[in-house]
């Protein structure tokens, strides 16, 4: 059975940093697409940073670049989110989805498999 399990969510003033887990069982890193999503009060769910492929191509929301970090440990499952910087505007519930790497992107509709969430609240 697929499943991703989040963790590392919290409440952080602007200007701080979090680091977000998401540990995957049930299927291989090695085969996957895997990545970050948000989902902000009234807003839609937007894709924030992927990785895909076996070289591990990544991709990042303009909004997060230079500040956010994707990686992934393929012999523990697990991918990262290392979120520098933070902005009140980066509060949301975060996300962790994979589906098969079919050469998809990081778009919500491409990924089937999606974990509980984490909360991230950026305020002072």
């Amino acid at each position: 059975q697929l499943q991703l399990v989040e963790s590392g969510g919290g409440l952080v003033q602007p200007g701080g940093s979090l680091r977000l887990s998401c540990v995957a069982s049930g299927f291989s890193l090695d085969y996957y697409g895997i990545g970050w999503f948000r989902q902000g009060p009234g807003k839609e769910r937007e894709g924030v940073s992927c990785i895909i492929g076996s070289g591990g191509s990544t991709t990042y929301a303009d909004s997060v670049k230079g500040r956010f970090i994707i990686s992934r440990d393929v012999a523990k499952n697990t991918v990262y989110l290392e979120m520098n910087s933070l902005k009140p505007e980066d509060t949301a519930v975060y996300y962790c989805a994979a589906d098969i790497d079919y050469g998809m992107s990081c778009r919500v509709w491409e990924y089937n498999y999606w974990g509980q969430g984490t909360q991230v609240t950026v305020s002072s």
